[in-house]
């Protein structure tokens, strides 16, 4: 079996033995894997350990999550949310990039066990390549190789004598090594330079009061000077002249605050750094010793400084000076570096730092500020108002302090005798070569005057010392600094606070207790400020950089304010002076706003600035700060007008004009109502109209008795706007301007009125189903009805008192007004709308309550309210009156058959004949013609055996009333004399005319149905044609006075130009003038186009007779042109001579009979 060449069997797993030495041990030792692994080098090219990289990320990440915290609260609310998104994104790719590392992390090991064999196997190759090029060069170097002589000499030496006897003793010294003390030896060297030490120091030493708390140990002496330094000397001998060499020093101070890049300042100095420090000390110590060794020959030193006469030398002061001024600067150096790291997170804009070119006395300038933005107008405010470019100035310096007595004495009494004594008995009569120098911090504040406008007094000026004092124990730049900030901002407060307080401008807002509060507790200090109810604003400045803040107090309610706060924080900022300017402004912007989001709770539309001129704005007062202008929604040109003052809300109701001739239609106060809020609250109300009233809030009064919080807990009520307040006062303008228009509407009619208590019955409006509060308190307006109905028809018809009644005046709803007007008589309805109710509703406007007699007419109109009840009343009245005389005439002139129908005040039907009906209804009653009627005409079944007969055949049953055709004759008999008489007149003519409407309603009928072209129409009210299909003949019925009708030649007239006949009735109301009479006469272009009827006089007697034969009744008489006969015998006449004059038409054209 072949054996590999590291001893294992080649093939398989058995080991080689190697051969066993004799004393039982191996020839060679096989080394294990993890022996060869160490072996290998360890290669780090590329390479960094997973936890440095994620420790790195963490500590990025915490620096970046710190520096926004303190950046991010100074941007706006849009900035920050965007700069928080960017950073989110940003960090999660990160997170996901080392999340992949970790998974990749897992194979590091094999990696680094492939480059480190990667390497071996380089190195190797290395040391191969090596050795060819070492052997190469020996071959080269070797060639011209040459011995050189023997050294004679030295070889009869060391044969002789077996040693060198001409060697140099550095080689000797160099190669043999020296004796080694043993313990005993050193101890002893030690315990004997001790005991020199501590001569030295109790009896010839200078040693400075500040190290006189020092100890001897392991051969040095250890020197310690409270929060300076600890430092450790030792001597070069016990000789007089061997001086001390320095060892080590350790600075005495803590840095507090940041740690970050504190390794940079170690307590115990190394490298470098020590060697300086040890260098300095020792050429302090050795000042005015001699060099250790003469100098070389021919070189020409400087001489040593010498000490004069009378003068011990006193090193041990000489390294307390350099020490001490090493641990202040130092430290100094530590703050330094502090205040750059605060620059680098984020003040770097805010703050400077300068060092002295001696570098001690370090100055930061803080609240450094950019020129600010000067906008056109304001160079006058800013060269009135000079603002510095920082805020103030820190100076923190190292300063030798003079020795004084008493209580400012830097020793203590037991200190300055136990120096005394040191100096009598060392000194003697001599003096030393140095004096302490006793060295401390000097830190002052200087604010700059007029920073942020504002010169804060000597009293806010002010600071502990132990507050500005540097703590060794606690080395922080940053608390410093940010205790310096915190008493200039509470100074600046303070400044703000005593103004706002007391200055005249803001004296009436901000003067009352707990209106300004000055807090202090967390964070900087800062006013709180109450704007209204529970609003707060929290000022403050930034103490980074100095820039006035205003900020909420972090509430829900508030989160949409930051955008403002940011926007006048900034504007402020360029003009520090106008904070209660900015305040009163931000006031108002506040109590506006929530005022208007009241406003929309209740769905009204508010306006914040309307367009009406200087002069009509102090209408409003002198004392009004702003307005808002909430406009009534029934009312455009009236405004609910909320006036804003120092103290308080004022309410008032005004009236708006727009003026069409401005260039910008500006709106002008016609009339201005001031509210009394509390008294409309409550149970009563006032309104007075003048420049303004009492100052008045517009909440409800509080409770006496209630508890009363500590002041800065509980804020004035005088701005927290009730919705249930602005609700009543909403409803109240608007039952204010509803009464008013209502009111004007009187005065211009000159019509009395009169309040009253609107509590009482107001008909079928009752007041239990209104939705306002104050509908029960506001009284209702009341007027006679011989004013407001003078001239009216049917005036008689009312009672003497009238009730007007706005309505819905406290919805969104139309505003309306009802008048109700109680009947002097009680007319029930009927008909099919009075049927199975009490109250009856003809129409939208116009509601009838039988039992109580009360008509009640509702307006949607207010500005036409009059108006419209007058129409309404026009109309209504007259139905009544028609209704009633109608009801009467059965009884008054024994017309049986005349009887109501239906009466729903809008429609008065009867019937007047049988079961011949007429439906009567008012139209346009407010016309300047006194208005018109509309007359439907119709039948109904006859109920009863009242109907009038007309002849002796059987009743007509037809639905068609005839006498339709005459309605526009008829509908002007309403209009002329007193309604019952022309209604007495109307039902009078109508009867009479009945029987001749029906008998050529016939004869149409029978012609029509027989094939004959025969035409029935009306000529006027009491005048009717029959025109024969010749259209040249013609009869015509007129009716006369006594019931009498006339029946004649269609072409002959009853009256000449010249006068009017006596005897021929005319429609009633038509006067006796040539001008109306005329009206009667036949048209004379169609008086032209008929013939007389041949032998006319023949036919009317022919007519007379077979009328006879028929036993007509009434009496009858011919005349010239025709036949006079009553109204019963008109139909049994008529149609005879009707029969008679067709046939001799018939028989002269010779068509068929």
């Amino acid at each position: 079996m072949d054996q590999a060449a590291n001893g294992l069997v080649m093939n398989g797993t058995t080991p080689h033995h190697p051969p066993t030495l004799q004393n039982g041990d191996n020839m060679t030792h096989e080394p294990s894997l993890q022996e060869l692994e160490r072996e290998l080098p360890v290669v780090l090219d590329g390479q960094i350990p997973l936890g440095e990289l994620i420790s790195r990320m963490s500590q990025s990440m915490y620096a970046e999550l710190t520096e926004m915290a303190e950046t991010m609260p100074h941007m706006s609310d849009a900035a920050r949310k965007r700069y928080v998104a960017d950073w989110v994104v940003k960090i999660k790719r990160q997170v996901v990039k080392l999340y992949a590392i970790a998974k990749w992390s897992r194979d590091a090991s094999v990696v680094q066990k492939a480059m480190n064999i990667t390497s071996f196997l380089m190195d190797q190759n290395w040391q191969f390549e090596q050795a060819v090029m070492g052997l190469k060069y020996g071959k080269e170097s070797l060639d011209p190789a040459r011995l050189r002589n023997h050294d004679l000499l030295t070889s009869l030496d060391v044969l002789t004598t077996g040693t060198y006897r001409r060697l140099p003793a550095c080689i000797k010294e160099l190669i043999i090594p020296p004796t080694p003390l043993t313990d005993e030896d050193i101890a002893k060297t030690l315990a004997d330079i001790e005991d020199a030490m501590r001569y030295r120091l109790r009896t010839s030493e200078i040693v400075p009061w500040e190290m006189s708390q020092y100890r001897i140990a392991d051969g040095r002496v250890h020197f310690a000077a409270p929060k300076l330094f600890e430092a450790s000397l030792c001597l070069r001998g016990a000789g007089k002249n061997d001086g001390w060499f320095f060892v080590d020093v350790s600075f005495l101070f803590t840095v507090g605050g940041d740690q970050t890049g504190m390794q940079e300042f170690p307590r115990t100095p190394t490298g470098m750094l020590k060697r300086n420090i040890t260098d300095e000390a020792d050429a302090r110590l050795a000042f005015y010793l001699p060099p250790d060794e003469p100098p070389p020959p021919g070189i020409e030193v400087p001489p040593r400084p010498a000490l004069p006469e009378g003068v011990i030398d006193a090193p041990l002061v000489r390294v307390f000076n350099f020490l001490q001024m090493m641990s202040l600067s130092y430290q100094l150096e530590i703050l330094w570096y502090q205040a750059e790291r605060m620059r680098s997170l984020g003040w770097a804009e805010f703050l400077t730092v300068e060092m002295s070119k001696n570098r001690q006395q370090m100055t930061v300038s803080y609240w450094i500020r950019k020129p600010p933005r000067i906008a056109p107008g304001q160079a006058a405010a800013q060269a009135r108002n000079p603002m510095p470019q920082l805020g103030g100035k820190i100076k923190i310096s190292i300063v030798r302090v003079l020795e004084k007595t008493g209580r400012q004495a830097l020793r203590s009494p037991k200190a300055r005798v136990l120096a005394e004594l040191q100096e009598r008995s060392k000194l003697e009569r001599s003096r030393p070569s140095d004096e302490v120098e006793h060295l401390r911090f000097d830190v002052q504040w200087e604010p700059e005057k007029g920073a942020l406008s504002v010169v804060i007094g000597p009293e806010d000026m002010h600071i502990p010392a132990e507050q500005l004092a540097i703590n060794p124990d606690d080395l922080d730049f940053e608390s410093l600094l940010r205790r310096i900030l915190r008493r200039h901002t509470e100074g600046i407060m303070n400044f703000f606070q005593v103004h706002l307080t007391g200055g005249e401008q803001t004296r009436n807002v901000f003067s009352s207790p707990g209106e300004i509060t000055f807090v202090t507790n967390q964070g900087a200090p800062s006013l709180r400020v109450h704007l209204c109810a529970d609003e707060v604003v929290i000022v403050t400045i930034d103490p980074r950089t100095g820039r006035i803040t205003l900020r909420d107090t972090g509430d829900l309610a508030a989160a949409g304010r930051g955008p403002r706060f940011a926007a006048l924080s900034d504007g402020l900022n360029d003009s520090p002076w106008l904070l209660p300017e900015v305040l009163i402004r931000l006031r108002l912007t506040t109590i506006t706003d929530l005022a208007e989001q009241k406003v929309q709770y209740l769905g009204l539309q508010s306006f914040r600035k309307r367009n009406f001129a200087r002069e009509e704005l102090e209408k409003l007062g002198g004392d009004a700060r702003g307005t808002l202008y909430i406009q009534l929604a029934n009312f455009p040109s009236h405004y609910l007008v909320l006036v804003i003052t120092d103290t308080q809300y004022r309410y008032a109701l005004i009236n708006v004009k727009v003026q069409r001739d401005t260039m910008y239609n500006n709106l002008v106060m016609e009339d201005i109502a001031w509210l009394n809020a509390q008294r409309i609250n409550g149970d009563d109300y006032s309104v007075g109209v003048g420049p303004g009233p009492e100052p008045l809030v517009g909440q409800k009064r509080k409770r006496e008795d209630a508890i009363v919080a500590a002041p800065g807990e509980q804020y004035s009520t005088n701005f927290r706007l009730e919705t249930k307040v602005l609700r009543e006062l909403y409803a109240y303008c608007c039952a204010r301007v509803a009464y008013t228009k209502v009111e004007q509407q009187f005065k211009l009619r000159g019509i009395p009125y009169t309040h009253v208590n609107s509590t009482a019955s107001t008909g079928v409006f009752d007041a239990s189903n209104i939705q306002s509060s104050l509908a029960r308190s506001i009284p209702a307006l009341c007027v006679l009805s011989s004013d407001i109905l003078s001239g009216a028809p049917a005036a008689e018809a009312a009672m003497p008192n009238i009730r007007v009644i706005p309505l819905n005046w406290w919805s969104n709803d139309q505003a309306k007004v009802v008048t109700c007007v109680k009947l002097k008589y009680v007319q029930q309805p009927i008909g099919k709308r009075a049927s199975g109710t009490s109250v009856i509703r003809p129409s939208k406007r116009i509601i009838y309550d039988p039992r109580e007699a009360i008509v009640s007419f509702l307006s949607d109109d207010v500005d036409k309210c009059v108006d419209e009840f007058l129409e309404e009343w026009a109309r209504v009245s007259k139905m009544v009156v028609i209704a009633r005389e109608v009801a009467q005439m059965s009884a008054k002139y024994l017309w049986t058959d005349v009887r109501l129908l239906s009466f729903d005040l809008q429609t008065v039907e009867f019937a007047y004949a049988a079961d011949y009906t007429l439906a009567l209804t008012c139209t346009d009653q407010l016309a300047s013609s006194g208005g018109s009627y509309h007359l439907r005409f119709g039948r109904v079944e006859p109920e009863d055996d009242h109907e009038m007969r007309v002849d002796d055949g059987a009743l007509a049953r037809s639905t068609h009333n005839p006498q339709e055709d005459v309605e526009p004759y008829m509908r002007n008999l309403l209009r002329h004399g007193r309604l019952s008489s022309a209604l007495h007149r109307l039902v009078g003519l109508l009867r009479e005319t009945l029987p001749i409407v029906a008998e050529l309603e016939d004869i149409r009928g029978a012609a029509a149905r027989a094939g004959h072209a025969v035409d029935t129409f009306a000529k006027s009210a009491g005048w009717f044609r029959i025109l024969y299909g010749d259209l040249r003949h013609a009869l015509d019925f007129r009716l006369m006075a006594g019931a009498r009708v006339v029946i004649l030649d269609g072409s002959r007239s009853l009256f000449d130009d010249s006068g009017d006949s006596s005897g021929l009735r005319r429609p009633p109301g038509i006067a006796s003038s040539s001008t109306k009479a005329a009206r009667e006469r036949p048209d004379p272009a169609t008086a032209a186009g008929l013939q007389p009827i041949p032998e006319f006089r023949t036919l009317v007697q022919e007519a007379i007779q077979a009328a006879v034969v028929r036993g007509v009744s009434g009496q009858f008489a011919p005349i010239d042109v025709g036949v006079i006969c009553d109204v019963v015998a008109v139909r049994l006449i008529g149609r005879m001579l009707y029969e008679k004059v067709f046939e001799k038409l018939a028989v002269q054209a010779g068509g068929p009979s």
